[in-house]
């Protein structure tokens, strides 16, 4: 909820939303009283303004030292360099922040993009192990051309693995695919994806939340993956380990009431999907037509909640 008399959410490219995303970057560097980037977030859209909150929790004799910018010109600054290096930048109170994102707990403050930007896009994760079978390339190549026929976005976090599979079946496709990664968006990650990375930048979108010369940090891909999970409509896990990083992403997306499509492999192979099974939204799929047909359900109801809405608002 926001105040009354608090802006609606804005479009990224006007003066008064980059005066805003000014005071968020602002006030994540600054960090009043040791707030977390969750708890300024929480702040930010309760009151629909950065700059109302920057002028409510930062004292202005605390703000400016001799000879160097202030916090709020410095990122003014910031900003004028990141867009001159090719990066779109959106806050959370922007009318581009992708819709389904804004909507989870852990919905970050601030993103970095390359490529096209939709507020509203019809996407699947498609994720899983850095060290797949070949089995799980094949079934992760499967789902993402199938998903991409039907004209739904591919996201995956750019991982060696089945995220790779992923990406480049949707590619491969000529369709659309979006990488959420766990760096910065000026670094690539792993070396060996150097050219995916400029490709999906190229016909696609490269989204990250991490400040843009940020290096791959192991907390970071945690971080990621409740992102994409809030990003997209459902998450599926071709293949996993029990270690392995996939495992957080199926259970956030079961907090965020997404639905979760766990394969057999999964399943026989992870306790931690064993402990899954049977939770409302958790899906099984032996194999990859199973994986389909649940999708095309998924996406029929939110198409059918979507034209419900519509109907709502017109009348």
């Amino acid at each position: 909820m926001t105040k009354a008399g608090a802006p609606s959410y804005a479009g990224c490219m006007s003066e008064g939303a980059r005066a805003e995303q000014a005071a968020l970057v602002a006030l994540l560097r600054v960090r009043p009283d040791g707030m977390s980037w969750g708890d300024i977030t929480a702040e930010v859209l309760a009151a629909g303004s950065a700059l109302e909150v920057w002028h409510r929790l930062v004292p202005a004799t605390l703000l400016d030292v001799p000879g160097s910018p202030g916090p709020i010109e410095g990122a003014v600054q910031d900003i004028g360099l990141w867009l001159e290096q090719g990066i779109t930048v959106v806050s959370i109170l922007d009318g581009c922040y992708p819709i389904r994102l804004r909507g989870v707990h852990q919905a970050p403050p601030v993103l970095f993009a390359r490529g096209e930007l939709r507020a509203d896009d019809h996407a699947v994760s498609v994720v899983g192990s850095r060290k797949a079978s070949e089995r799980g390339l094949a079934m992760a190549a499967e789902v993402a051309h199938a998903l991409a026929s039907r004209g739904v976005t591919v996201v995956a976090g750019l991982a060696e693995g089945i995220d790779t599979a992923a990406h480049r079946a949707a590619l491969a496709d000529g369709a659309r695919t979006v990488a959420v990664i766990g760096t910065g968006i000026n670094k690539v990650y792993p070396a060996a994806n150097r050219a995916l990375h400029q490709e999906i930048a190229d016909r696609g979108l490269l989204l990250s939340q991490f400040w843009p010369d940020a290096p791959p940090q192991k907390q970071n891909f945690p971080i990621r993956n409740a992102t994409m999970s809030g990003y997209g409509l459902a998450t599926v896990v071709i293949e996993a380990g029990e270690k392995s990083g996939t495992r957080i992403q199926a259970r956030l997306a079961v907090e965020h009431g997404r639905p979760v499509i766990l394969t057999e492999m999964v399943i026989q192979r992870n306790m931690w999907a064993q402990a899954l099974r049977g939770r409302p939204g958790v899906h099984v799929a032996p194999g990859a037509h199973d994986v389909l047909d649940i999708i095309e359900h998924i996406t029929a109801e939110q198409d059918a909640l979507g034209d419900e809405l519509s109907r709502v608002i017109t009348v």
